[in-house]
């Protein structure tokens, strides 16, 4: 793996305040300043995609088509959505009067926050850090931008390439890990968004507390795919298997475990066996996990888990590597079934009905997505009702995150605040109030001291 790039001689206070000299000079206000940004990202991604591609393969072993699909396509269609709609977010907002404040004029409108921070994750290290930082220069803002130093070599890239397509006064790029990270969250920033784990979350958050500093977090959680009996269970077993491969499940929206009805059960879980094979094209042995660390933290989910393994299990932390596996009714109080997995193993729950699921998820923390498989529309309605999560996918998993229209985010602790299109916008904008009155009419009766009709005419009017 490539050496992590070293920032030893980070000087953060020199670093965010040459950016706030940047924000202060206005340019960033400017919208064609703000286009240019956004152009100079989608020529990135285009031009440099086999650098991008190559410093994927490193550090995640991720495949060129991959890269592409997961992390360079979506960047730039965040980015072409935000270009596209940039002039109508940023446009002031009138709105009415009440007819105590009558006559007079009043509108809202978007200013930017000023010098923000983007910590990146190492599982999407291109696509979780530039779609941020297209919120944030679709804002007007000044961004240091903190990739993983667990994808040295993504980051080496973003370091790189990030001054040549950017405005370098205005996009700083800042190497290393968490003394970096607490050096910049110390210089009291604007804003600052973290997409990480919950744990590394609450850190982020109390770095940002003395400073007030006001804090996006996209976190992870264990995402629950609930398959009711009267699923469609070839295209769920198909689906399911899909997702999970991704990155070999290091996915945050990933498919955390399945709670399946009992009918279908013994089915969906060949067809998911049977998917996984297909669609690894006869590949065998285990998939690229990022480091040792999380090898063997995978390998110990399955230590004492309990239930029934059918599919995989083997894991090599030395190499780097765990098969695709799946689990039958492990022990629910399991560590398996009590953390996040972030990896290739798939609890299977059998559940009596759709209560029992709901129930089930309803017990733990919120998730940051709930997957629902059924045919039937009230199904559908209770699960999305009754279950408190950042998003529900009908039939599908985890396409909503391509959807710039829908605001993506955590609730609970998966996760505080959103983005992706206007709503990324938003997340990095102040919205601004202005009320414009003349100085004429003056009533004199507005004015203290009330007598008698001076009230009853106040009362009236307020």
């Amino acid at each position: 793996m490539t050496a992590a790039p070293e920032r030893a001689d980070l000087d953060a206070p020199a670093v965010v305040d040459a950016l706030r000299a940047t924000f202060r000079s206005g340019r960033t206000r400017d919208l064609a300043w703000r286009i240019a940004q956004l152009e100079g990202i989608e020529r990135m991604c285009a031009e440099r995609e086999a650098e991008f591609a190559a410093a994927l393969a490193l550090d995640l072993g991720r495949p060129a088509v991959d890269a592409w699909l997961a992390d360079l396509a979506p960047s730039t269609a965040e980015s072409v959505y935000a270009r596209k709609h940039l002039s109508g977010w940023a446009r002031p907002r009138r709105v009415g009067l009440p007819l105590s404040v009558r006559p007079g004029r009043a509108r809202y409108e978007y200013e930017p926050l000023g010098v923000v921070l983007i910590i990146g994750p190492w599982n999407y290290p291109v696509y979780l850090t530039l779609a941020p930082l297209v919120a944030a220069l679709a804002a007007g803002n000044c961004a240091v931008v903190k990739p993983s130093e667990h994808a040295p070599a993504v980051a080496d890239a973003l370091a790189r390439l990030l001054p040549l397509y950017l405005d370098p006064e205005a996009v700083t790029v800042v190497t290393g890990g968490p003394e970096e990270t607490q050096a910049l969250l110390g210089q009291g920033l604007d804003h600052a968004f973290f997409t990480g784990s919950p744990e590394v979350g609450a850190k982020v958050m109390a770095a940002a507390a003395p400073h007030l500093t006001p804090v996006t977090l996209e976190l992870g959680g264990k995402s629950p795919v609930i398959v009711a009996a009267d699923a469609d269970v070839a295209v769920a077993a198909r689906r399911i298997a899909w997702t999970k491969l991704m990155n070999s499940g290091q996915t945050c929206v990933a498919p955390d475990y399945l709670l399946v009805e009992a009918a279908v059960r013994d089915e969906l879980v060949e067809r998911i066996v049977a998917a996984t094979k297909k669609f690894r094209g006869g590949a065998t042995g285990g998939l690229r996990i990022v480091d040792e660390r999380q090898a063997r933290r995978l390998a110990g989910l399955l230590d004492g888990c309990g239930g029934t393994i059918v599919a995989g299990g083997r894991f090599d932390a030395a190499e780097r590597l765990g098969e695709p596996t799946v689990v039958v009714d492990p022990d629910p109080s399991s560590q398996l079934m009590r953390e996040e997995i972030f990896g290739p193993i798939l609890p299977v729950i059998t559940v009596e009905s759709v209560d029992a699921a709901i129930a089930h998820v309803n017990s733990g923390p919120k998730p940051l997505a709930t997957y629902v498989f059924s045919r039937s529309k009230e199904i559908v309605a209770r699960v999305t009702r009754e279950i408190s999560c950042g998003a529900t996918v009908v039939n599908h998993l985890m396409f909503h995150v391509l959807v710039p229209q829908l605001p993506f985010g955590g609730v609970g602790r998966s996760g505080m605040g959103a983005y992706h299109g206007r709503f990324g916008f938003e997340t990095f904008s102040h919205r601004r109030s202005v009320l414009v009155k003349s100085t004429r009419p003056d009533p004199g009766f507005v004015y203290p001291p009330y007598g008698a009709l001076a009230e009853k005419l106040l009362r009236k009017l307020f």
